[in-house]
Order: C-alpha cells, then sequence, then structure tokens
C-alpha cells in the first residue's frame, strides 16, 4: 500500500474529522459511508486467521474483509435488515448470546468444581426430617419449631436412631433415620451442602429444602470408589410372603449361586431365571452406577467385589436375594467431561439462580440501586390489610408515582409495580411476603434488562460479535439471493457458461451416458426400444416402469447414469467390451441405449456440481467488482498499521 489513504472511491475532499489521534478504537475503515472501528476489524481478522489453515497476510484480508463489508452494505441498501424475519430472528440470538453477560460466571465455576469435588467423597448419613407435608406458612412454622425440639433433645444426649424412629416422616425412621453413603449430587443441594460439611459424628442444624426440615448426623466419609457396572441375578420375595415362601426362595437363589461356582454362564441364567425382567435380557447387565443408588443391603455387597469377574453370595434385600456380578470398573470421569452434566445439574436445584444472583448483586452496586424501603413498608402493609393481592390491590395503588426504587437515573414507581403484578391473580396465603418478594423480583429484573441493553455498549467483545451475527445474516442472504440461488436456477447462464468453458471439464477417461435396461424376454427388450425413440431422456424411467411393471411383475429394470469403465458390469460387458457380467436370470435380456463421450460431457447437466461452482464463483467475482464501483471504501492505513495480529 503506497499511500497513507486509500480510496477505492471518488470521494476526493473529505476532510476526515472521523480519524482522531487519540480515539482509542479508531476507524480503520468506511464502508459506504459506514464506520468500522479497529476492534471490529481485529475480532474478525484473528478469529478467521486461528481458524485458517492458509494463512493470509494482513494486505490479503483487508481485502476479504472490505468485500465482505460490500456485500453487507448490499444487504442493508436492500433493506433486507428491516424486515420482520430478520429482526425477530436476530433478536434470537442476541438473547442467547446475551445470557452469559447477565451471570457472575465465576460462581457458576465455583458451585461446578464444588459439585465435582463431592463426587469424589462419600458421606454416610442418617437424618431426622420434619413437615415433609406441610403447606402453609402456618404448617412450615410449627414443623421448623418441631425441628428446633428435637435437635435440642439431641444436644441434650438423647439418641439420634432413636429420636429418628419416633419423629422422622420419611421412610428412613424404619432404619432409624439412616441412609447410607451418598455423593455429591445424589441429594438436593441444601441437604449436600450441609452434610459435606460436617465431620464424622456431627449433627447439622435444621436445614430447611423443598421437603422440610432436616437434621442431618455424618456417621463417616471415604473417598468415592468410583463407578461400578454390575449384573444381577435376582429372585423376588413377594411383600408379606410367608416362611414357607421366603425358604423356598432362598432355596431358588442358593440353588442358582451353585450352578454358578459349578461354571454355570452367569448372563445365561439371569436371562432364564432372574425376576428382573429389565435387565434378564441384557443378561442380568444394570446401567453404570456410583454410590448411593442402591438399597444398603445390595451396596454393600456390590462394592465389597474387588475384581472383575466376581460374584457375590445370595444377598438378601428388602425386594429380594439377588446374586452380583462385578463386570467393570471405572474412577470418575475428568471435571471438564463431567462439566456439561453438573451444570444441567445445577440447573434443577438452587444453584442455577445463584450466578444471577450474584450479578444482580453486583450490578446493584455498580448502578446505585436504592429501594425506598418506607414505600415498600407501605405495600406490605397494604397486603396485610387488604387480606390478599388481587385486582382490587393493584387498583389502589395503580396512580401512585411515588419512588419505589431506583438506579443509574432510572427511578420505577408504586404504579409501575402495580403494572408489574400480574392480573387476574388472587394471592390470599401470606399475602405481604409475597409482595416483599414481587418487589425483589420486580427490581432485579428490571436491572438486569438494563445491563442487557447496553452489552454492546460496555462489552467490545458482544459488541463485535453480534456484529459478526448480524454481518453474517446478511451476507448469507444478499448472496443467496446475488450468488447460489441465481446460480443454481440459472439454467440458460448455467449451460452458456459452460459452452464457453467447455475445455475445462475435460475428462481423463471416457463416459458412456445412458440408459442399462434388463429385460425378462426379447420380446419385452424390443417393445421397449420401440417406446424408448418416442420418449425424451428424462421421462424414461417413469413411464416404462408405469407401462411395463406391476407391483407384483418386474419385467423392465433401468438404471440411468453416466458410467465410466468400472462403474457398472454391463457396460463394462457392452461398452467397453470387458468381462461378461453376471445375469439376473429373472431379468436376462440387457441391452444399453445412450452415447459414448470420449473427452468432454455433452451438457452441463453433466458435470452439473462442478460447473454451478464455478458459474457462482464467476458471478461473485463480477458482483463484486460491481459493489465496488457501486460503494465508497475509504480504509485508513496508520490504523491499518497498529493492528495487533495474535
Amino acid at each position: 500500500m503506497k499511500n497513507k489513504w486509500l480510496v477505492t472511491a471518488l470521494l476526493a475532499g473529505n476532510a476526515w474529522a472521523w480519524l482522531l489521534a487519540a480515539d482509542v478504537d479508531p476507524v480503520i475503515m468506511r464502508v459506504n459511508n459506514k464506520d468500522i472501528h479497529k476492534s471490529e476489524f481485529e475480532y474478525i481478522y484473528n478469529k478467521n486467521s486461528q481458524q485458517q489453515i492458509d494463512q493470509k497476510s494482513l494486505d490479503e484480508y483487508v481485502t476479504l474483509f472490505k468485500n465482505y463489508k460490500l456485500k453487507v452494505a448490499e444487504a442493508e441498501a436492500l433493506g433486507i435488515d428491516t424486515t420482520e424475519a430478520f429482526k425477530k430472528e436476530l433478536a434470537g440470538y442476541r438473547e442467547e448470546l446475551a445470557k452469559p453477560y447477565l451471570i457472575d460466571a465465576s460462581v457458576d465455576d465455583r458451585l461446578a468444581r464444588e459439585a465435582y469435588d463431592r463426587m469424589k467423597e462419600d458421606v454416610e448419613v442418617s437424618h431426622i426430617l420434619i413437615g415433609l407435608h406441610a403447606r402453609t406458612p402456618q404448617e412450615r412454622a410449627a414443623a421448623k419449631q418441631k425441628a428446633d425440639s428435637i435437635l435440642n433433645c439431641i444436644k441434650a444426649g438423647e439418641d439420634f436412631g432413636t429420636l429418628a424412629e419416633k419423629y422422622s416422616e420419611d421412610g428412613s425412621r424404619q432404619n432409624k433415620g439412616y441412609l447410607g453413603f451418598i455423593r455429591g449430587g445424589r441429594t438436593v443441594y441444601p441437604f449436600e451442602k450441609a452434610a459435606f460439611a460436617l465431620q464424622p459424628g456431627q449433627v447439622s442444624d435444621v436445614v430447611e429444602s423443598q421437603f422440610g426440615y432436616h437434621i442431618i448426623k455424618v456417621h463417616s466419609r471415604r473417598p468415592d470408589p468410583g463407578e461400578f457396572l454390575f449384573a444381577h441375578i435376582m429372585v423376588l420375595v413377594p411383600r408379606n410372603a410367608s416362611d414357607e415362601v421366603k425358604a423356598q426362595k432362598e432355596a431358588d437363589a442358593r440353588a442358582i449361586y451353585e450352578e454358578l461356582k459349578a461354571g454355570a454362564d452367569f448372563a445365561t441364567l439371569a436371562k432364564e431365571r432372574s425376576d428382573d425382567k429389565g435387565t434378564a435380557v441384557r443378561g442380568g447387565e444394570l446401567p453404570w452406577v456410583s454410590c448411593g443408588q442402591f438399597v444398603k443391603e445390595f451396596e454393600d455387597a456390590a462394592f465389597a467385589l474387588k475384581n472383575k469377574g466376581d460374584i457375590t453370595e445370595p444377598v438378601l434385600s428388602p425386594y429380594g436375594w439377588h446374586i452380583i456380578k462385578l463386570l467393570d470398573k471405572r474412577d470418575i470421569k475428568p471435571f471438564e467431561q463431567m462439566r456439561p452434566d453438573i451444570v444441567r445439574m445445577m440447573a434443577r436445584d438452587e444453584r442455577g439462580g445463584m450466578a444471577r444472583a450474584a450479578m444482580v448483586t453486583k450490578l446493584k452496586g455498580e448502578y446505585g440501586f436504592s429501594l425506598d424501603e418506607a414505600q415498600q413498608d407501605k405495600l406490605v402493609k397494604l397486603a396485610q390489610a387488604m387480606g390478599k393481592v388481587d385486582s382490587a390491590y393493584i387498583a389502589a395503588i395503580q396512580t401512585d408515582q411515588s419512588p419505589l426504587f431506583s438506579f443509574q437515573n432510572h427511578t420505577y414507581t408504586v404504579a409501575d409495580f402495580a403494572g408489574f403484578l400480574p392480573k387476574g391473580r388472587t394471592v390470599s396465603v401470606n399475602a405481604p411476603d409475597y409482595v416483599t418478594s414481587m418487589v425483589g423480583v420486580m427490581a432485579d429484573k428490571e436491572i438486569l434488562d438494563y445491563e442487557k441493553s447496553r452489552l454492546e455498549e460496555k462489552y467490545p467483545d458482544f459488541r463485535n460479535l453480534m456484529n459478526e451475527y448480524r454481518d453474517g445474516m446478511l451476507l448469507f442472504e444478499v448472496s443467496n439471493r446475488e450468488v447460489w440461488e441465481k446460480a443454481s436456477q440459472d439454467t440458460q447462464g448455467l449451460q452458456k457458461y459452460f459452452k464457453k468453458n467447455r475445455k475445462k471439464y475435460k475428462w481423463d477417461k471416457p463416459h458412456y451416458k445412458g440408459f442399462v435396461l434388463q429385460c425378462d424376454d426379447d420380446t419385452t427388450a424390443t417393445a421397449v426400444k420401440k417406446r424408448m425413440k418416442k420418449l425424451d431422456a428424462d421421462s424414461v424411467i417413469v413411464v416404462l416402469t408405469r407401462e411395463f411393471n406391476t407391483d407384483s411383475l418386474t419385467r423392465v429394470k433401468i438404471e440411468r447414469g453416466l458410467f465410466v469403465e468400472g462403474e457398472n458390469p454391463w457396460v463394462d460387458q457392452l461398452v467397453f467390451k470387458g468381462a461378461p457380467a453376471k445375469v439376473d436370470e429373472k431379468l436376462p435380456v440387457v441391452f444399453v441405449s445412450g452415447k459414448l463421450l470420449k473427452k468432454y460431457p455433452e451438457s452441463y447437466t453433466d458435470v452439473r456440481g462442478q460447473v454451478t461452482a464455478d458459474y457462482q464463483t464467476y458471478l461473485e467475482k463480477v458482483w463484486v467488482e460491481n459493489l465496488n464501483k457501486k460503494y465508497p471504501v475509504e480504509i485508513n492505513e496508520d490504523v491499518l498499521k497498529t493492528v495487533n495480529k495474535q
């Protein structure tokens, strides 16, 4: 580039006021009077350089980038960016691309690592659950009070198991609250968090979860043994079975065990004798499992197996007798492999909202969020006085312009809050708390919406990414109109281009263009030949199939193609004088109809894919040349020299 300014259109007399030396993100190029900043060029240039095997020089890439922006300018001139379909699609992309910017990613990373670390350790626990069926605030309060009372009894020295057996409201009370070993991800998050914070012998405070109030005791901790692949043979013992039936079931299980010891195949016996029909069809094989997924009796016996192929003696569980075989075992997968599963797991519990909540807290500090607590108290007291939040409550506050909360010079009033509340809904249970909660929900939503509205301004990477998506969508649509679709549908243009450039498509080998026809006898073959004389090539297969064949009888089989030697045995024999082809006894009479093309294709349709691609390249070249004449382009060479190449 010899000149300081590269002007590719007639632009004499510009003042260049858009170029300021002190600009932290100077304009590197102007296309059709639209500024393109250095940061956008660097972003695209470095991203493409990392992805391309054939590295382009900076000058080469400037030309590519300029042509890319010219096509975008043409799309804008055609109004593609103003269509509702385009705007809707781009808005959908922005919604997805914005999500990582509206959470505190460090919180998600920390929680994911925490979850993974807890998968590497097992904690042996018992618990007492109170309030399993508590629904109303009053019932929850009573359950919490009861749980606090039981905890005080434990602190006073009463036996945990006895209290669990007496008071706990879930099935573990039958085992004095014992749950066995758990690993990370096997329980609700509040339970897991409390359990993994305890040392052996310690008891938690009262822990609230979606199921009620828990008191947790940890008995021991151990490294997680990994994941196991087991098979089992099950002899089901019915509930309320008589002693005689129980004895017979045990005898059945032990008989199977003796057969296995004598060398019988485990998978075969599982298929034939196991009462677990779901696994029997797979030779008794269970899915890969880890700690905490079986009842204690099964798990204790199964996890005690050391070597692949080892089997247990018959083991009694609440469901019946099991004979268990260890098929395989493996360590926990690396964190990066587990991360997608961990993220999905976190999204289903309290952790799913923690990164968002952390970002809201951060933004409230950054934007000077202020809540008028006096106004909130008035709203709460009104809900208390009215006894519910409904349309009457909304009507009572919908004209109140008193400020409720504000941030970054944005003020939201009580009337705004009335507009935010769901219409047509009545909340009569704990209405005051509902109002407090909804004020928080509204504040969080508004501050996140504000942040989302200024992502392009705040984050250059996001701005560049959105520009990339926007321009990419425009480029695709305008290129499809001007090149791709045009080339595929312009049959006259394709044929004209082919005739002009026919020598480009010279073949190394002769091609036979035509049909291979297999008939059931000479009479059919004669009739087929006669009929073909009156048909154009494109209708041969359809017409002959319809006239000579039925659903139950095939008198002629037709294959159309452009064949080289070695592709079809009948063409090899009849055209290229090769070895005899194998005769189909049902269709023994074979002939070909067509022509031998020795060096060149006859029509562009013979090499349609290649000609279409070349024609597209030609159309694009002509199009780009016209765009360079149509739109002014200016390049700042001084800024170009400062591009940071990664």
